[in-house]
């Protein structure tokens, strides 16, 4: 291991083929024959994501916010999240914060906030996140996507925050957004 200062543009691997394994509309797995950087044969799989994670902090006027719940098929388990979802690789990342809010929530917001990039599970995919608080609300009517059976819980921002650090949220993106905005409440940026 070296404490010293890496040249970070150097990639050790040596990628000898790839091939697609799976693929459908929002990923694509590939297996890499590689060398390793001790330079023996291995492989290495990589999940490709077809669409931005977006996920959006609606805060009104009164400090409460918005969680959506559902069932999240891959994990097993019901969870309540902030408002997320994917966004297409064309659209710029604001338009896909501003859609997903408006489709699960109801929300439009006139002011925006980026506040945090994120890459997800580095080790074996490329997916990354971008979130958002979106303020200075309008109620309107909300269209999930006919796939999403979706409940909504207004609650204080403070509350939310106090289950985060109980550990009642695991979803990353929920778990993340929330300890970044409490952060900069207390240093005073947001």
């Amino acid at each position: 291991m070296s404490y010293d200062h890496p040249d970070e543009s150097h990639n050790p691997w040596t990628t000898r083929s790839v091939q697609t394994r799976y693929e459908n509309p929002w990923i694509r797995v590939d297996h890499h024959d590689v060398l390793t950087p001790a330079g023996t044969a291995g492989i290495y799989g990589v999940v490709n994501f077809k669409n931005l994670a977006i996920g959006v902090v609606p805060i009104d006027a009164q400090g409460y916010t918005w969680l959506v719940g559902q069932y999240r098929y891959a994990m097993g388990a019901y969870s309540w999240e902030i408002p997320e979802g994917g966004g297409p690789l064309a659209d710029t990342p604001l338009a896909s914060a501003q859609r997903e809010l408006r489709e699960e929530v109801g929300l439009e917001a006139a002011q925006w906030d980026k506040i945090l990039e994120m890459d997800l599970s580095n080790s074996v995919t490329n997916e990354k996140a971008i979130i958002y608080v979106a303020r200075d609300l309008t109620m309107h009517s909300a269209h999930p996507e006919e796939t999403e059976q979706l409940s909504l819980r207004r609650i204080p921002f403070e509350q939310l925050y106090q289950e985060v650090r109980e550990g009642k949220h695991r979803d990353s993106l929920t778990v993340a957004a929330v300890m970044r905005i409490k952060l900069m409440h207390l240093e005073g940026t947001l």
